[in-house]
């Protein structure tokens, strides 16, 4: 069967809002070069949840797949044909694949990207965990947790409907979950695996608080890199995996979901968007 990487002429996007920091673009048109789609094109568009149905309403057959950014990762679903269990488990759609017959199909790509970003490092199992924040990001992490951790997960999050929030996750997901206040976060630090799912600066303030030997910090930002915490994280010889690993390998995997590709280059990915972040 032929696959789409035969056809010609294909679009791919990223929609979210605010969009101009997305690396997906550079990403993306890396793997297009290394794999020969000279005629595909990937851009970035500023959509907002309004803004959202009447956009993906006037796409036409040239489209092969769409990325998703917040605050449309939910917003997306009720648009959809098809939701893959994955994207089901934690609501959050970050990828469209428009098939041959016209079907909108969705799917996360973060949670198995987190998993394979954890392995990469060599972290294929941990005791316990910790979660910094709460979210649509946050919920994800749990979902990757529920592979890689034994143990409880204890979130730490501001106000008590965001702790809520994260046990009601973890009972659907299968994950026990513990939480505890945001006050408390140095807390957090201890842990074999600490995943940071905060807004930028948001963890700024618990650096001081790195243990000696810290264990390994999955800080999901990418800029600006590194952070504050992850800056002290490497200081004390913890091991580090950060938000490019993360976008590099849920991107991996969009783009083989969009153009057929068998397999998408992971390295030539990589290697763009350290160039594009170096340049910024």
């Amino acid at each position: 069967m032929p696959t789409r990487t035969s056809a010609a002429g294909r679009r791919a996007a990223v929609l979210g809002s605010p969009i101009a920091h997305s690396l997906s673009p550079v990403l993306h048109r890396a793997a297009y070069a290394e794999l020969g789609l000279d005629a595909w094109s990937y851009e970035r568009f500023e959509v907002d949840e309004a803004a959202l149905p009447g956009f993906v309403a006037e796409l036409d057959g040239s489209w092969a797949g769409l990325s998703l950014t917040m605050p449309l990762k939910r917003a997306i679903i009720p648009l959809l044909d098809e939701v893959s269990e994955t994207a089901a488990s934690v609501e959050a759609v970050n990828t469209v694949v428009f098939r041959e017959d016209g079907r909108r199909v969705g799917d996360n790509t973060d949670i198995p990207g987190m998993i394979a970003a954890l392995r990469e490092r060599g972290v294929e199992k941990v005791e316990s965990a910790a979660i910094l924040g709460a979210g649509a990001t946050a919920s994800s992490a749990l979902a990757a947790l529920a592979r890689v951790c034994a143990g409880p997960v204890t979130a730490y999050v501001r106000g008590e409907a965001r702790a809520a929030e994260m046990r009601g996750w973890g009972e659907r997901l299968g994950v026990d979950v513990r939480t505890a206040a945001w006050d408390d976060a140095a807390e957090a630090l201890a842990a074999p695996l600490v995943v940071a799912t905060t807004p930028a600066g948001a963890t700024d303030g618990l650096a001081a608080a790195v243990p000696d030997r810290p264990g390994t910090l999955f800080d999901v930002l990418y800029d600006p890199w590194p952070t504050r915490l992850a800056a002290a994280w490497s200081e004390r010889a913890g091991k580090i995996i950060g938000g490019l690993d993360l976008l590099v390998h849920q991107a991996v995997l969009q783009v083989e979901q969009m153009t057929g590709a068998p397999k998408a280059p992971l390295a030539a990915m990589r290697a763009a968007g350290e160039a594009a972040l170096a340049a910024r």
